[in-house]
């Protein structure tokens, strides 16, 4: 039995969160396909998933101003 915990809340949002995956690798220069990116390193993966946060969190504080 496979349990995958990543799953979005809100499932319409899947289409906004890929492209807005696809906008941070474009910032820090990974290069992303749609589908399945397993050949590409950790320390990429990790870059996007971090501007990801990064873009998150600045959002979040722009809007307590």
């Amino acid at each position: 039995m496979s349990s995958n915990k990543n799953q979005l809340n809100v499932p319409q949002a899947k289409e906004a969160m890929e492209r807005f995956k696809m906008e941070c690798a474009n910032e820090v220069g990974v290069n992303l396909k749609q589908g399945y990116n397993g050949d590409i390193s950790a320390r990429e993966a990790g870059s996007v998933g971090g501007q990801m946060v990064k873009k998150m969190i600045e959002s979040y504080e722009n809007s307590m101003k």
